[in-house]
């Protein structure tokens, strides 16, 4: 058995940080969805479709779109607020087939009363949230809940804005860093070695063809986005209040160099989906 690094302990992305979350963290191109779709050769039908999970469903960034491609998606995370954007965010855009449930990949073994003695699940995706969670023993207890031929996919999307190979990134980590008074330096799962890691995880629980698939792309981050995406990163108790935000903003903005563009900070987003099949 392949050793994974044990998760880190989750912290509290409740309140305004969850409501950041919503608006501000990007979305998935349609390339990602489309490679999904080529891997898991996934089924919409209304009847006998496929039943997807994304686990660490955040404000439902990715279990939206990913619901056009399936019969029924399950949204499954352990903060209530970010469930409850994501129902809103689904009730805006129109997303019937759509369920919230509160719950960590601990209750995944639960998901088997949905059909007992089958295999309900045709896909489960984690989207920047494996290093919360326990890789080796997910992925046992996902393996026998996955149908022939569907799969797990661990979706890394982008670096997180202070770990970019930028100027302004560096300049952000470090006006971060002497704001906390400590490193950051979090990768989020975004690591080569830990996506290594997951990939013996994978291939250790049972699962085959286990590959990566890299989607990239530009964008560029305005200042507001920039501002918005780091605060649906802080833990809630280590926001900044509303009070505090405007010269929390004006000392990390003065830290950068000035935007290579008049809209913002330029991206290169590397999306890798690390996929394994049942």
């Amino acid at each position: 058995m392949t050793a994974t690094s044990p998760p880190a302990a989750r912290p509290d992305f409740s309140g305004e940080v969850a409501a950041h979350y919503a608006e501000y963290r990007r979305g998935y191109p349609p390339a990602v969805l489309d490679v999904l779709d080529r891997t898991f050769g996934l089924d919409a039908h209304p009847g006998i479709g496929d039943l997807a999970l994304d686990l660490g469903c955040g404000t439902g960034q990715l279990a939206l779109p990913l619901a056009a491609h399936v019969r029924t998606v399950i949204g499954l995370d352990p903060e209530p607020d970010m469930l409850f954007q994501a129902r809103a965010a689904a009730e805006r855009s129109g997303v019937r087939n759509a369920l919230w449930l509160l719950g960590t990949d601990a209750d995944v073994p639960g998901l088997a009363a949905l059909a007992p003695g089958e295999r309900p699940l045709g896909l489960t995706v984690i989207g920047n949230a494996l290093h919360w969670m326990n890789p080796g023993e997910l992925f046992r207890a996902l393996r026998p809940l996955t149908r022939p031929g569907g799969g797990v996919a661990v979706i890394a999307n982008g670096a997180p804005l202070w770990a970019q190979d930028t100027d302004w990134s560096r300049a952000l980590r470090a006006g971060l860093e002497e704001h906390f008074g400590r490193p950051v330096n979090a990768s989020c799962g975004t690591d080569a070695a830990e996506r290594e890691q997951y990939a013996a995880a994978l291939a250790d629980a049972g699962f085959t063809d286990v590959r990566e698939t890299v989607v990239e792309y530009e964008d560029v981050l305005t200042p507001d986005q920039l501002l918005g995406t780091l605060y649906s990163a802080i833990p809630a108790p280590e926001l900044p209040s509303a009070a505090e935000r405007p010269a929390f903003a004006a000392r990390l903005l003065a830290a950068l160099p000035a935007p290579r563009t008049a809209a913002g900070y330029p991206e290169h987003i590397r999306v890798s989906l690390l996929t394994g099949l049942a």
